[in-house]
């Protein structure tokens, strides 16, 4: 789904880098095609920009999935593709709504040349609201997976009372020795201490 994903931004940023921005014949000044407003434009880019670089490091993140062994590490990893999954879904919601919006009052007469990448960024920006949402079900499912194999595999060692230690041959452990540096009950001579 990933490698999809970044096809699907490398066309929004692509078309609204490539096609854009246009000029009126009597003017050699750009604007974007949305509207004249510059926002959309630079939204739709900014967006596509990043989920195609989130998409990369995710990917790479799926293949050496299976190496890390440290769990905190892989929990970190799945709440952040699950976060950043959900936060991507809303801001390409926004901005299909966002383009569409800004499409619906752009002028036919200002865009001879943009028109079908604008249509072409609003429908594959509109594509990764579903494929995100697809990857908020599979992340959350893969975190579900590791909590539950976790509690599954995790067993509680037993408070078993160990032996003890073999002791050196011959000596048995009934005799017990008074300890050293002790006083004795005889007569006190020489030095005592307080």
């Amino acid at each position: 789904l990933r490698p999809s994903l970044q096809v699907f931004a490398l066309i929004v940023f692509a078309c609204l880098v490539g096609e854009g921005y246009t000029n009126l014949s009597t003017s050699s000044k750009l604007f974007c095609v949305f509207n004249h407003n510059e926002d959309a434009c630079r939204y739709g880019i900014g967006i596509g920009v990043l989920a195609f670089l989130a998409c990369i490091f995710f990917f790479m993140v799926d293949i050496y999935f299976p190496q890390i062994s440290n769990t905190t590490d892989r929990k970190y990893l799945v709440l952040a593709d699950l976060t950043f999954s959900g936060l991507w879904t809303f801001l390409w919601f926004v901005g299909f709504c966002f383009l569409t919006n800004q499409w619906s009052w752009t002028p036919a007469d200002h865009v001879r040349v943009g028109a079908d990448s604008a249509r072409a960024a609003i429908t594959f920006s509109f594509f990764s609201i579903f494929s995100w949402g697809l990857l908020i079900a599979f992340a959350y499912k893969r975190y579900k997976m590791g909590v539950e194999d976790f509690a599954q595999s995790y067993v509680d060692p037993t408070p078993e009372v160990p032996t003890p230690y073999s002791s050196y041959p011959n000596i048995s452990h009934d005799s017990y020795q008074q300890p050293p540096f002790t006083q004795t009950a005889e007569g006190p001579e020489g030095y005592q201490p307080p």
